[in-house]
């Protein structure tokens, strides 16, 4: 997958974290060209302290790191009536589809890959 432009949501960087090895697989396979949204960095660091929370925020530097600017917004709000998402999926989804990336996530209750296409699902818990 190396080379694949993908925005890595914040449950596989979780998972990663937790010592999840699909995840880590996952995440060795994407490559320097991975993205994170700030969804995804507020997201990951909100739950840590001390030296892990600055361990993440070290390895989160690695990542193309995506700005929420007024498109991505505009998007997010549109997406968010359309489907109904929580906000923090809405900006996740503006900001793949906005950038042509496909958004990596096991979030499939939200994010069904069958009904959208910008959706990769890296594998299953």
């Amino acid at each position: 997958m190396n080379g694949t432009p993908v925005l890595v949501d914040s449950v596989i960087i979780i998972d990663h974290l937790n010592g999840v090895e699909a995840a880590s697989e996952f995440l060795r396979s994407v490559g320097p060209g991975a993205h994170i949204s700030a969804i995804t960095r507020a997201e990951v660091l909100t739950g840590l302290d001390g030296e892990v929370r600055s361990a993440a925020a070290r390895m989160l530097d690695l990542f193309v790191f995506v700005s929420i600017g007024r498109e991505i917004a505009d998007l997010a709000a549109e997406l968010r009536r359309q489907h109904r998402w929580k906000l923090p999926d809405a900006f996740q989804a503006a900001a793949a589809t906005h950038l042509g990336l496909k958004l990596a996530t096991r979030n499939t209750d939200d994010f069904n890959p069958r009904r959208h296409k910008f959706v990769l699902v890296p594998y299953r818990l």
